[in-house]
């Protein structure tokens, strides 16, 4: 095929749909810099200027869109996380399969390294029978769940904390402190006269819990855990 008839066809087809060429940025850009070349030097083109300013601010947006998109699935997925990791929470009859449970299917669900469930005491015969329940439970004085969780600051401490793990980890993870790197921390209202409780959910990533993260849905199965512990503690 000949250079003329070549052009004669593509310039038909183009007429034809011109949004080949519209929708083409690269193709575009070449067009407004050859218009551009053929004006001279002396000559700005405003228009081919609004086009670079609403290109740049539709890249933006299409980002923001792309970013928007991304955290919609990502929090569907973890409310779907949490939904399944609720309903298996709730499965087991007695108290001892719950918190093994807790701490080996539900935490496999979570994609957690560590779960631990502390409880306040003040009776010795109380604490040694809680400790044979198993090792996801941990025994503590009283006072102990606001002080881990304040960390020394001061200040009203929030229900659901996130962060790296503190020095004093150790109470809690046992030997498992020297790898856990960040936590969850929720705090568990057991019901009028009772100490408070905390469920505290370990991870070996020091990035997986950071403060700049939503608790949202941590909120929500801490809720779902203190009122089952409620029921067992009955």
């Amino acid at each position: 095929m000949s250079d003329t008839a070549f052009a004669s066809e593509l310039r038909t087809k183009i007429i034809n749909d011109p949004d080949v060429i519209l929708e083409d940025h690269d193709l575009m850009r070449a067009l407004i810099s050859a218009n551009e070349r053929a004006m001279g030097a002396n000559i700005v083109d405003l228009r081919g200027v609004a086009m670079e300013r609403l290109e740049r601010r539709l890249d933006r947006l299409e980002d923001t869109h792309r970013s928007v998109i991304a955290a919609a699935y990502e929090n569907l997925a973890g409310t779907n996380q949490i939904h399944r990791a609720v309903l298996r929470m709730l499965d087991p009859t007695e108290f001892e399969s719950f918190l093994k449970n807790l701490g080996t299917e539900v935490a496999d669900i979570l994609r957690v390294d560590s779960v631990k469930l502390v409880l306040e005491t003040t009776q010795d015969g109380e604490d040694a029978a809680l400790r044979r329940l198993g090792d996801v439970l941990c025994v503590a004085e009283p006072g102990f769940v606001h002080e881990y969780m304040r960390a020394g600051k001061s200040g009203q401490v929030r229900p659901v904390v996130l962060r790296q793990t503190m020095p004093q980890s150790e109470t809690i993870y046992g030997e498992a402190s020297t790898w856990v790197r960040s936590e969850a921390l929720m705090r568990l209202d057991l019901g009028e006269g009772r100490l408070p409780g905390m469920l505290v959910m370990g991870a070996e990533d020091p990035h997986q819990f950071k403060p700049s993260q939503g608790t949202d849905l941590l909120a929500f199965f801490a809720g779902v855990f203190e009122r089952a512990m409620r029921r067992w503690l009955a």
